[in-house]
């Protein structure tokens, strides 16, 4: 994995890059999450962002599914204070 992107394969085999867009621990749960993309939009135009529990085993990163509710509604509270930053930020520069 490279800083801040590493490149995975498809169900067809075709590789895919994605970009970190945070990664964070946690405490309850002694687990590791990482948060990403590969940039592309849904339907409404929204950015296509990914979660998963990861593990850095003998150097090679290994992605497993988010298996709570609990773990979810974590990354969703996280992704929803830091896109109400940028929202903030945004305005305060325009003003």
């Amino acid at each position: 994995m490279e800083e801040n992107s590493f490149t995975m394969k498809d169900e067809n085999g075709k590789e895919i890059k994605y970009d970190v867009l945070f990664t964070f621990q946690m405490e309850e749960t002694n687990k590791d999450y990482i948060v990403y993309t590969d940039n592309t939009t849904d339907k409404e135009g929204n950015i296509q962002v990914y979660a998963s529990v990861y593990r850095n085993e003998e150097g090679k990163m290994n992605l497993e599914a988010i298996e709570t509710d609990n773990e979810w509604k974590t990354i969703e509270t996280i992704l929803k204070t830091i896109q109400e930053e940028v929202q903030n930020n945004n305005k305060e520069q325009t003003e």
